[in-house]
């Protein structure tokens, strides 16, 4: 196969690194590059699943300009899945470009996540770390206000420890919130260059607030992102959804298998059960599968899903188990309570 229309070097990367990812994803096809040929070996079937993988991959770095090992990975269980637009159709449409980097969606998942934001008013992103929920949503937000179609962004996320008790902070109220802000700050900061990001924030166009901030507010003309929603309370998700003003957009992230929150319910938990269904309202279910960060880090998802469903089977079995008794105690009391009216009746005709 000739690899023309991409820098050789870029695409095959350090070391032949796409030859090495080529292989672990078809360990039966040996690949061997020479001057702009790749050529492959293996069984037939086997060897035209990996063509197919190939030009996918190919076509992608002609679109976008260069692939990444996620990527090798992604398009060959899209291209074994065999439904829907190509690979290269999915993923190589770029949301913006940041100091020669494009963002894009890096699976069917996150594509279908962005497809959403652009087509609804208000979209929840769930799913585990990792997912690109926050990452995809900010991308969407810079280019909202890029193309001037909106007036601001506000980014916001509640005020919650994460399972310890860090104590009083010291310093002014902005310092104490910093901490539980630095995330979005960070994101932000990749998204545009670093000395346009402090004036956009003394400007009041970006802001990042606590959640607490938004009571009382119509927020018109803003991309609003709440991002870390798992630790909303009900009542904090409502009103924050009730801020939507005219021309606004939000997106609205989390995670319900991590939860901080002490004794109260989650209201992302909640809201799921109230809005889905409700017109302009989506819900983009993310998954392992949309994982983009170190592959071990979906297979720890995947684990601690698995051991969460065992509880819950073992929870589940206990309670039956606990009513079963329950019923079988009341019947045999009530067997004896019969038993015992018996008695008293041959007693009384023996009178």
């Amino acid at each position: 196969m000739l690899l023309d229309g991409v820098d050789l070097a870029s695409f095959l990367g350090h070391r032949d690194q796409l030859v090495a990812d080529l292989e672990l994803q078809h360990p039966d096809v040996r690949f061997h590059v020479r001057d702009q040929v790749l050529s492959m070996r293996g069984p037939a079937s086997r060897v035209r699943a990996a063509e197919e993988v190939v030009r996918e991959i190919l076509e992608l770095a002609r679109r976008s300009g260069a692939v990444s090992r996620h990527d090798v990975k992604e398009v060959t269980r899209m291209v074994h899945e065999g439904n829907g637009p190509t690979a290269a159709q999915v993923l190589s449409e770029p949301i913006l470009t940041v100091r020669g980097h494009a963002v894009r969606p890096q699976t069917r998942g996150q594509r279908a996540y962005v497809d959403a934001i652009d087509a609804h008013t208000v979209v929840f992103g769930i799913g585990p770390a990792g997912t690109g929920k926050t990452y995809l949503a900010m991308a969407k937000a810079v280019q909202a206000l890029q193309r001037r179609e909106v007036a601001k962004i506000i980014l916001t996320r509640p005020a919650v420890e994460a399972g310890e008790r860090l104590g009083y902070l010291p310093g002014s109220l902005e310092d104490k919130i910093d901490p539980y802000l630095r995330p979005l700050f960070d994101a932000i900061g990749s998204m545009l260059d670093p000395d346009v990001v402090p004036k956009l924030l003394a400007s009041g166009t970006i802001e990042v607030a606590p959640l607490a901030y938004m009571r009382g507010r119509t927020l018109n003309e803003s991309f609003v992102i709440l991002d870390e929603a798992q630790n909303t309370t009900p009542e904090q998700m409502k009103m924050f959804l009730t801020r939507l003003g005219y021309g606004s957009k939000m997106v609205v992230t989390g995670d319900i298998t991590q939860v901080d929150l002490p004794l109260a319910a989650s209201g992302l938990r909640v809201v799921n059960r109230i809005l889905r269904g409700v017109e302009d309202i989506h819900f983009a279910e993310l998954g392992s599968d949309d994982i983009v960060r170190h592959s071990l880090v979906g297979r720890i998802v995947d684990a601690y899903a698995e051991y969460d469903e065992r509880r819950l089977a073992a929870r589940a079995s206990e309670v039956a188990a606990g009513a079963a008794a329950a019923d079988a105690g009341g019947d045999a009391g009530a067997g004896g309570d019969a038993g015992t009216g018996a008695g008293a009746a041959e007693r009384e005709r023996g009178r």
